[in-house]
């Protein structure tokens, strides 16, 4: 409920002071609402470009962190993230989207920005087309932090990594709602 409702409901309910109602209307029109500001659609994106999948030929094989490549997991190769990040990719053409933890590298030559395990790929529909243009988002303002952290004074052209202010909440007003007698 807004203010403006609040002090409408209490001064319905006082009409031996007739004058005090449009008093309470006023100040509750002056003071202005609180809101949460809304984040940017956007702002988690990181990057966009090609994507694919592979499987069978690197199945059970060491990946650039030395784990050993499983295609069923959800796991991907990417040029720059540090390994352990979490990621979501999606496909704009269709909404779908797979959350993967990148283990691999890329050969620094690739035209693609990230090759998804088999089981990623699936979820995303890449078996049939092969590739597909995605976005690459993190999981939460945080981990952007980490990422400039990370990177240093150079990030990668092709990443978007920008500081995001955090928000800052209005301390909560506590209303009077007692009303005077004069």
């Amino acid at each position: 409920m807004t203010l403006i409702g609040i002090f409408i409901g209490m001064a319905g309910d006082n009409s031996y002071h007739p004058m005090w109602n449009w008093f309470l209307i006023l100040v509750a029109a002056l003071i202005p609402e609180y809101t949460q500001p809304e984040m940017a659609v956007d702002a988690l994106l990181i990057q966009e470009g090609t994507a694919s999948f592979y499987g069978r030929r690197f199945h059970l094989k060491k990946t650039s962190n030395g784990e050993i490549f499983h295609m069923d997991s959800l796991t991907a190769a990417h040029k720059t993230l540090p390994f352990d990040t979490r990621i979501k990719v999606t496909r704009p053409d269709t909404g779908e989207f797979v959350w993967v933890r990148i283990n691999d590298r890329l050969p620094k030559t690739s035209r693609r920005i990230i090759d998804l395990s088999r089981a990623a790929g699936t979820q995303l529909g890449l078996l049939d087309d092969g590739i597909a243009t995605v976005r690459i988002e993190v999981e939460n303002l945080g981990e952007i932090d980490r990422l400039i952290e990370y990177f240093g004074d150079t990030p990668p052209t092709t990443m978007r990594l920008r500081p995001v202010d955090d928000t800052i909440n209005p301390p909560f007003l506590k209303i009077d709602k007692s009303i005077p007698v004069f």
